[in-house]
C-alpha cells in the first residue's frame, strides 16, 4: 500500500512511523537477482554475462553470495520475477542489473551507464566512408532502390528511425518477443548478419558490441538521437517499491563499486556516453 494510501485510511499519525517500519525490513542473506537464463551478452545460467560480474561486484561490496532465480524476459518479467511471492515465502529475487531509468515498473537506482544504439557496419565495403548516423541515412537513400536489407528489433528505435527517413522497405524486423526462451530474440538477427543475409543492422550498443568481439569483420556506428527518435538511454538497477532502506544498500553498493562496473563494461566493449550528474537525474520513487 502506498503512502497517500496509509494518509487516507489512518491518517497522518501513521506517516511519522513510517520511516523506522522501513529501516526494520529484515536482513538479506544473499543477494538475490532476477535474471534471464539465455541473455547473452547480459547474462546467462552459467553466469557468463557482464551483468554476471557486476552481480559478484555487487556481492562482495554488500558483503553478501549472489544467488540467481531465473525467468525468459519476456512478457511480464517483473510481475513473474521480482513481484513475485507465494503465501508464507519470501520473494525469490529481490533485484533487476539492468532497466531503463524511469522505467515505472519498478523503483531505481541511479543509472550506472549511458549506451546508444549502434549501427553494425560491414567493414571494407561502402559504409567504410560513413561517419555518423545522418551520414549513413543519406546514403541508405540514395540507394533505396538496391536490394539492402537492414536488421532491426521490431518497435524499437531502429525501426522508427527507418519510417522516419522512408527506409521502411529496407527494414527486416525480428521479434523482440521472441517465444524461443532457449535463446536471446536478437540471435536470429546477429546470426543472419554474420551469415551474410543482411547488409546491416541496429542494435543495441550493448548487443552490437558482442558480435564486434566476436567477428572481427563488422564495426560499429553510434546513432545519435534526433527529433522523434531516441536512441540513447541510460541503465540502472531495478528494485521493488516500497523498499527504501534496501534501495539505500543498492545504492552504496553500486557507488562504491562504479569503477569496477566501468572496467567490466569497457572489457566487453559496450560504447559508452557520459552520464548525466547525479542531480540531473530524474528521481526515482522509493
Amino acid at each position: 500500500m502506498r503512502v497517500r494510501a496509509f494518509a487516507v485510511a489512518f491518517g497522518s499519525g501513521l506517516l511519522a512511523l513510517l520511516p523506522a517500519l522501513a529501516l526494520a525490513q529484515t536482513p538479506r542473506s544473499a543477494l538475490k537477482i532476477c535474471q534471464d537464463p539465455n541473455n547473452l551478452p547480459f547474462a546467462n545460467a552459467a553466469g557468463q554475462g557482464f551483468e554476471n560480474r557486476i552481480a559478484e561486484l555487487m556481492g562482495q561490496a554488500m558483503n553478501l553470495p549472489v544467488t540467481y532465480y531465473n525467468f525468459p524476459n519476456r512478457l511480464a518479467f517483473v510481475r513473474n520475477t521480482l513481484r513475485y511471492k507465494l503465501p508464507d515465502e519470501d520473494y525469490p529475487c529481490d533485484l533487476i542489473l539492468g532497466v531503463p531509468q524511469g522505467f515505472d515498473q519498478v523503483a531505481t537506482t541511479q543509472p550506472y551507464y549511458r549506451s546508444s544504439f549502434v549501427a553494425l557496419l560491414p567493414k571494407g565495403s561502402p559504409w567504410d566512408s560513413v561517419h555518423n548516423s545522418a551520414e549513413l541515412a543519406g546514403l541508405l537513400q540514395d540507394a533505396s532502390q538496391a536490394n539492402l536489407r537492414i536488421g532491426v528489433m521490431d518497435r524499437s528505435p531502429a525501426s522508427t528511425w527507418l519510417g522516419k527517413h522512408g527506409l521502411d522497405k529496407l527494414g527486416v524486423p525480428y521479434q523482440l518477443m521472441n517465444p524461443n526462451a532457449d535463446q536471446a530474440p536478437w540471435v536470429p538477427l546477429t546470426q543472419d548478419l554474420q551469415a551474410n543475409k543482411l547488409n546491416l543492422a541496429i542494435l543495441w550498443g550493448p548487443i552490437a558490441a558482442q558480435v564486434v568481439q566476436q567477428d572481427g569483420r563488422f564495426r560499429v556506428l553510434p546513432m545519435v538521437s534526433e527529433n522523434g527518435v531516441k536512441f540513447d538511454f541510460s541503465i540502472a538497477m531495478g528494485l521493488r517499491y516500497g523498499e527504501p532502506a534496501w534501495k539505500q544498500e543498492v545504492q552504496a553498493a553500486l557507488d562504491a563499486e562504479q569503477e569496477a562496473i566501468k572496467q567490466v563494461l569497457t572489457q566487453a566493449g559496450v560504447p559508452l556516453l557520459p552520464l548525466a550528474s547525479a542531480s540531473a537525474a530524474a528521481p526515482s520513487k522509493p
